[in-house]
């Protein structure tokens, strides 16, 4: 390749990952697969020293990602100017997910101890229980608009549906979800792979406050929720320390909504847009579960995997990473590996899949994982009884995407039944 259409290709690549570029990124995707399973890039972070590499192919990006000996998520540990959380931080301000120690930025044994303090509530059992309660949050949702003649299913299905249960389950009252919407928005909107937008860090530390007055709340008035549970750990000693439950708890509200939202609305239009494949859906709803699945592998709410920093020098695919280069599995891409799946560039609601990686991989696989399946079964099956008649009530073209922290999500999706 020449170096003038190089350039012009690196450049394509970091657009689609910064949030600069809302161009469909499959093209790409296709086109960095072709270039290798593994393929190096500028780095898209000033800080980050050493080479940066993305990985394209689902045979690489497991290993990645499974390969905890030689990968981690703590780049500082190997260099202090690769600590991505030191790049976000304002110390400051309360901590976050974003700022301080969470299950997402520290390996074992920390990652292990922090895990199992809330894996409990995120079991495949636990969340079953759960889907009465999705159920009638769905219903209730669906009355709502159910008088008039189109609403969009953004605002009023796929962001209110996931917030109501993580709220309900952590004890995050009612009247503070439509606050928990605007610093959620801020941040997925306002950071991505090396971008920080002007404003966010305020929205950040406000994000934080509210998490330390909750927890004030709660310690007053524990009640039936993981939040309470969450404190009352904490207070234990040795098992959690303020900073590590706040960080913990702003980590759940923020992604126990956020990728959901993401997976009922994208999978919605991506319904829309092969009418063959909805009314097969339709004809037999217990298709959903697997649908889900094909969904999430076919544009599924995250595009890449959290950063890694090679412990050190490894070969992969051909290509020699040095001790400290940062490495990113692309999921998106990976989940359409010509190598793993026939006709990966089709949605097929009827594939048979043995595995895929809208979740990850690995000790850092996403914990709510259970809790998307039974809310993704749930909203497209009750909206589809409901409205069988589902169509978009804008042109196909003025249907627009924004770029939300590692993904592209929808802004709004007007339709009508």
């Amino acid at each position: 390749m020449k170096k003038q259409e190089q350039n012009a290709t690196d450049q394509s690549i970091l657009n689609v990952f910064s949030g600069e570029s809302v161009e469909n990124p499959f093209a790409i995707f296709s086109k960095m697969r072709t270039m290798g399973a593994v393929i190096p890039i500028p780095s898209p972070i000033a800080a980050i020293k050493g080479q940066t590499w993305m990985v394209t192919r689902m045979e690489e990006a497991m290993l990645v990602l499974k390969d905890h000996a030689h990968f981690t998520v703590d780049g500082g540990s190997i260099d202090g100017n690769n600590n991505l959380m030191q790049s976000n931080a304002d110390p400051s301000a309360p901590p976050t997910f974003l700022n301080a120690k969470s299950m997402l930025s520290v390996d074992e044994p920390d990652h292990r101890r922090l895990r199992r303090l809330v894996s409990k509530a995120f079991t495949p059992k636990y969340m079953e229980s759960l889907r009465p309660l999705v159920q009638k949050i769905a219903d209730e949702l669906l009355d709502q608009v159910e008088d008039k003649e189109q609403f969009d299913i953004v605002k009023d299905y796929a962001y209110p549906l996931p917030i109501n249960v993580i709220s309900e389950m952590l004890g995050v009252p009612k009247a503070d979800q439509a606050q928990i919407r605007v610093w959620s928005e801020a941040i997925a909107h306002g950071l991505g792979l090396g971008r920080k937008e002007p404003g966010v860090a305020e929205q950040i530390r406000a994000f934080g406050e509210y998490i330390v007055q909750l927890v004030a709340e709660k310690r007053k008035h524990p009640a039936d929720d993981l939040i309470s549970q969450l404190v009352a750990i904490e207070e234990e000693g040795d098992k959690l320390d303020e900073s590590e439950l706040i960080s913990m708890i702003s980590l759940l509200i923020f992604a126990g909504h956020e990728t959901t939202s993401n997976l009922i609305a994208t999978g919605t239009l991506m319904l829309l847009d092969h009418p063959e494949q909805l009314e097969k859906l339709k004809k037999d709803l217990n298709l959903i579960p697997g649908a889900v699945e094909e969904l999430l592998r076919f544009n599924g709410p995250s595009t890449m995997a959290g950063p890694r920093f090679a412990t050190e020098d490894i070969e992969i695919a051909g290509q020699q990473i040095k001790r400290g280069d940062m490495v990113i599995p692309v999921l998106k891409s990976a989940n359409r590996d010509e190598l793993q799946f026939s006709d990966p560039e089709e949605l097929d609601l009827t594939r048979s899949i043995k595995r895929h990686m809208a979740f990850g991989q690995g000790i850092h696989m996403c914990l709510g994982a259970p809790l998307a399946r039974v809310e993704g079964d749930v909203a497209f099956s009750t909206l589809l009884r409901r409205m069988p008649n589902l169509h978009l009530s804008i042109p196909r073209e003025d249907v627009n995407w924004q770029f939300m922290l590692s993904s592209q999500g929808l802004k709004s999706l007007p339709v009508a039944f």
